[in-house]
């Protein structure tokens, strides 16, 4: 891939999207990505170009409406709710070591802005964005970003194909210009990443291999 030049740091966050255990082999029972506790070293990198540091969390009730069953089980629709669309494994219930983010990244409180969702039990969001799927109801990260006059972000996180990709998404509709680095996230499948990725980049979301590929300007 070609060089990417971005602006001085100042002008730019980095955005650590659900790095948790639960997302990786660490929890193989939640909801394993191959892979997904190996990105810890290219986050911090990333987050070297940036003045701010921004990171999400999924936080889970075990009585969360979307929680698969052997009767209803993981991809399943579920019904009569606007802000769940389907069921999976029960991941990410805070106190639990799939709740905690990877070995080797800050501590929550040490990032400049952090958001938790899907804490509501009829809330499942996938983009960190907003706590609802109509994109109405903010959870801040982007007037965050708009009052330190941010308009470029880095992001890399779990999983490429959903909450990686859903945030992306959400930030280019906000106006930022957005940068993905593969290296510094995982998919769940390659078809999906690979659509995701198509996805994104029609939505002007630009690719990098690693931030070997950035350059500041």
């Amino acid at each position: 891939m070609s060089i990417v030049e971005i602006p001085n740091a100042e002008k730019v966050a980095s955005f650590d999207v659900d790095v948790q255990n639960t997302f990786t082999p660490v929890c193989p029972d939640e909801l394993p990505v191959a892979g997904g506790d190996s990105i810890a070293g290219e986050l911090n990198r990333q987050a070297a170009f940036a003045a701010y540091r921004i990171g999400s969390k999924d936080a889970h009730s075990p009585q969360s409406v979307w929680v698969a069953t052997e009767d209803k089980p993981q991809f399943s629709e579920v019904e009569g709710y606007e802000n769940v669309d389907i069921r999976w494994n029960l991941h990410a219930v805070p106190g639990t070591k799939g709740f905690e983010l990877i070995d080797g990244l800050p501590r929550p409180a040490e990032y400049d802005f952090f958001v938790w969702k899907g804490v509501e039990p009829d809330l499942h969001p996938y983009g960190a964005c907003y706590h609802d799927f109509a994109d109405k109801i903010s959870t801040g990260v982007i007037e965050f970003l708009q009052v330190k006059g941010v308009d470029t972000v880095l992001v890399g996180g779990l999983a490429t194909d959903y909450c990686v990709k859903l945030t992306a998404l959400q930030l280019r509709k906000a106006g930022f210009r957005v940068i993905l680095n593969l290296a510094a996230t995982k998919g769940i499948a390659e078809e999906t990443v690979n659509a995701a990725i198509k996805e994104m980049q029609s939505a002007g979301v630009e690719i990098i291999s690693s931030v070997a590929d950035l350059k500041v300007m």
